[in-house]
């Protein structure tokens, strides 16, 4: 029946069946049949037996089913990754203006926009790298083994050469190999933390039970590859291994294509936008000089010369520049980033996705409350408590640990260890017998429901009374308070022995007096109130996405000051239609006992909603979510797939080092918005100078070589950017790319320069003559000076204008005065403006087909420099309360 049934199931064979959002494979159904028979059935399923498969057998199942491996994405070669980087529209864009300069001589252009190509491309991926190979040496892990029984004895075998039917042995600190069915155990327990975000362990026994429509990972009688031995023993039987576990159907679907983040998605719109003005603007050019100048092959070169000018070729510089000094400053806050685009999709957030274990909370179970049957604090119930841990012989559990670690007390030679009732899953309890001040008591530990069925009293004080049926929904109560606050409850209760008695039994665990109750937390970080408090004043909102229950969340976040108006669990949503489903995880705060897919749901309904999310998570569990999101974030403690799938890495799972990296990434975008907003709006102001001159003047307004070396000159002005500040009010509330409002930008701000523009034009043609250049009594040299002037002219005005008024738009504050640029962005605009004056009169002069300007242009130049900067302070302040954007 096992080759019949298991035997035809390929790995992405997925059959439709929603249990709490997850999709049922046919491997899982298997599983589930496995679960409902007796462990002897099972074997006889599997065909393997108790001295598990011989080496035969498991050869020909390793062929069939494969290496128990786990798929995992690839990182690119090196030319698939410079490939891709190349594939982008605006260095495709870059890429053809330098081949086409190339072709048509100019081989400065080509040198030009070939090493920014080289630049960008080149910076972005050895940082890329850099970060990659810091995160890959994070996950470098010993290859971990199994205890396997094959031709009936016990071998230590590589966890990659399980196969279907081996027989494994498990106790406390093993690994899950693969997806198990138990077929025997003994006080067995399995952290399942890594799969279901909740840090309490589940307890697992070999009894067969009718699964119904209980979720996979609830199964009390298996167990699955990525969770881990808390304490005790087992047994069990492999049934799925490598793609076929549930871990391995969570990597499988981390090798699909990645959607496009919001800073991807800003890019590209930015660039087309800059691509179609260029394409219009260039036609413009290229038609209005060949008709007006007659001289089609100049006009080509001219146009060519102004589509290297209008294309915004340092952008790749300036974001990878940026990104990179982002990249470095985190990772001084114990942040590494795999991803650069990352870092500005960081800065974007506007709801962060978390896991409660280990962000709001210190990811360990403390005993928080030891109370008798009143809810008063209780000495003697802790008392007791801490000696039946003490004394038990099996390997201590959490609980047990928390316990212990509470508070110690002296056990001296007068109390000693009797007997001991072990822990089963029938009784769901433990007791152990101590000699205890001349009597042996019987000590007993468990669920509060079956501590309940073995008490005839309770005590309060020192007083013992008779535990009826009202009296036990009273105290019931109690308990049901205690579960409702999130706490973990087991109920202690003793009997009193003669000290002649040496044997106990289960029969003993009868008449006993209930003494009180323990519970136990996974308590919030000191520092969690803190940072909550400081993501809501970034504007940034918390949604809790668990897979633990809705109770114990709910808690949490009360004690960390987290409004909580609005639950849901992962049953609730698997009813939904897709409508109510995107209005449920918009208003809900908390989302509790999800699956893993139910987690990637929620982020791409919250992104379909407009959102930009960041999604914070360390286990097996949150991989499709850390995928799916704008901004995926692990930390270094996390497992191998959670960091795969991550963009950011963190050193300190910490919510305050998240508020770090926001800011951080808001600082990066606002700089990076600087130069988009300084670009598109010169290049819109040029689009009318240009045109206007080409049409007016009889002749070129700017020689193409000088457009070519303004235009560098430009761009290094710019190279000081990734170091200037930022104002308070530019990064205190979420940064997202709105094309729309740089459009607006650019039609606004950017004909003001084309003012300025064309009063140099008049400057020139009517006060310094140069429309001696149409006079047909002025000789040759006359008129090649004149030109020269007026080329000159524009040449050093354009650049001056542009360089200085980057100070402008940097800041909504007055420049200057309120807020000033760093000191680097400072200099190179100073060198860049000393430069534009000085070589009209340097040696190069001539070659850049310049002439020495007289004094008095300066003095014109300046007055158009402050009323310039006025007048487009004024406009830009209107613009960003008019249109907001700052």
């Amino acid at each position: 029946m096992f080759r019949t049934i298991h035997s035809k199931i390929p790995p992405s064979s997925i059959r439709r069946e929603a249990t709490a959002g997850h999709t049922r494979s046919d491997d899982e159904h298997f599983l589930l049949k496995l679960c409902a028979e007796p462990a002897d059935e099972v074997l006889r399923l599997m065909e393997s037996s108790d001295g598990g498969l011989d080496d035969r057998e498991a050869s020909k199942r390793a062929a069939r089913y494969g290496r128990n491996e786990i798929s995992q994405s690839s990182r690119p070669s090196f030319l698939q990754d410079i490939l891709h980087r190349l594939s982008s529209p605006l260095v495709i864009q870059l890429l053809l203006i330098a081949i086409v300069s190339a072709v048509m001589g100019q081989l400065t252009s080509t040198a030009i926009v070939g090493t920014m190509v080289l630049l960008s491309v080149g910076i972005s991926y050895v940082l890329d790298r850099r970060s990659g190979n810091a995160v890959e040496s994070l996950g470098k892990r010993v290859r971990s083994r199994a205890h396997v029984i094959r031709n009936g004895v016990e071998a230590e075998l590589p966890i990659a050469d399980l196969v279907p039917g081996d027989i494994v042995q498990l106790q406390a600190g093993s690994v899950i190999p693969a997806d198990l069915r138990l077929i025997s155990a003994r006080d067995f327990f399995v952290s399942q933390a890594s799969l279901t975000g909740e840090n309490m362990p589940v307890e697992k026994h070999a009894e067969a039970v009718s699964s119904g429509q209980l979720p996979i990972l609830e199964l009390p009688n298996a167990c699955f590859q990525g969770s881990s031995v808390s304490s005790g023993s087992a047994r069990a039987v492999v049934v799925n291994t490598g793609a076929r576990t549930f871990f391995g159907a969570i990597a499988e679907r981390l090798n699909e294509q990645r959607e496009e983040t919001s800073f991807d998605k800003g890019i590209r719109s930015f660039t087309w936008l800059m691509i179609r003005f260029m394409v219009v603007m260039v036609a413009a050019v290229f038609l209005i000089v060949g008709l007006s100048k007659g001289n089609w092959l100049e006009s080509l070169l001219f146009s060519l010369s102004v589509a290297v000018g209008l294309t915004p070729e340092m952008l790749p510089m300036i974001v990878t520049v940026n990104l990179a000094k982002g990249a470095l400053t985190m990772a001084g806050k114990k942040v590494i980033v795999k991803h650069l685009s990352s870092i500005q999709n960081f800065g974007a957030i506007d709801i962060l996705c978390t896991d409660k274990t280990g962000t709001l909370t210190q990811d360990r179970v403390l005993l928080e409350l030891a109370v008798d049957v009143m809810g008063e604090d209780s000495g003697n119930v802790l008392r007791y408590a801490y000696l039946n841990s003490f004394f038990q012989t099996g390997l201590p559990n959490l609980l047990d640990r928390a316990v212990l670690e509470h508070q110690e007390f002296s056990v001296g030679g007068s109390c000693t260890l009797v007997d001991e009732l072990p822990f089963d899953f029938q009784r769901r309890r433990m007791s152990v017998v101590v000699d205890y001040e001349g009597d042996h008591v019987l000590i007993c530990k468990g669920a509060v429901e079956e501590i309940y069925t073995c008490c005839d009293r309770y005590q309060i004080d020192d007083e013992v009374y008779p535990l009826i049926g009202m009296i036990r929904d009273d105290l019931f109560e109690e308990v049901a308070g205690l579960n409702s606050n999130g706490y973990r409850v087991l109920a202690i209760a003793y009997k009193e022995f003669p000290s002649d008695r040496k044997r106990f039994t289960h029969e003993d665990e009868k008449n006993l007096i209930l003494l009180g109750y323990i519970a136990f937390l996974d308590p919030p970080k000191d520092s969690t109130a803190q940072a909550l408090v400081s993501l809501r004043e970034a504007g940034v909102r918390v949604k809790i996405l668990t897979g633990d229950n809705a109770l114990v969340t709910r808690k949490i976040c009360r004690d960390v000051g987290m409004a909580v108006n609005h639950v849901a669990t992962g049953d609730e949503l698997a009813r939904m239609q897709p409508e109510e489903f995107d209005r449920t995880v918009e208003s809900a705060d908390v989302l509790a006992k999800l699956s893993p897919l139910q987690k990637e749901d929620v982020v791409q309904s919250l992104r379909k909603n407009g959102h930009v999310i960041g999604f914070m998570g360390d286990g097996i569990n949150d991989a499709p979510a850390l995928r799916a999101a704008d901004v995926g974030i692990s930390v270094d403690t996390a497992v191998d797939v959670a960091k795969e799938s991550a963009d950011i890495v963190l050193l300190e799972k910490s919510l305050m080092v998240l508020d770090d990296g926001i800011l951080e990434g808001r600082r990066v975008f606002a700089n990076i918005i600087k130069y988009i907003r300084m670009g598109a709006s010169s290049n819109f102001g040029n689009m009318f100078s240009v045109i206007g001159a080409s049409y007016l003047l009889p002749f070129l307004p700017m020689q193409p070589i000088q457009i070519l070396l303004n235009n560098l000159l430009y761009d290094f002005s710019q190279t000081g950017i990734p170091t200037d500040r930022v104002d308070d009010e530019q990064i205190a509330l979420p940064r997202k790319w709105d094309i729309g409002n740089i459009k607006w930008f650019m039609m606004v701000v950017g004909p003001i320069s084309s003012i300025f523009d064309y009063a140099t034009f008049a400057l020139m043609w009517f006060v310094f003559n140069s429309r001696m250049s149409v006079d047909p009594s002025a000789g040759a040299a006359a008129h090649d000076h004149a030109v020269r002037l007026f080329q000159t002219g524009w040449f050093v005005e354009s650049l001056l204008t542009q360089t200085l008024i980057v100070h402008i738009i940097r800041t909504g504050r007055i420049p200057f005065l309120q807020s000033r640029a760093s000191r680097p962005m400072l200099l190179t605009t100073l060198a860049v403006m000393a430069t534009a004056a000085w070589i009209p009169y340097s040696p190069f002069a001539h070659a850049f087909g310049m002439a020495p300007l007289p004094p008095s242009y300066f003095l014109w130049i300046t007055a158009f420099l402050l009323i310039y900067g006025t007048l487009t302070h004024v406009v830009k302040s209107w613009f960003f309360k008019r249109f907001g954007g700052n």
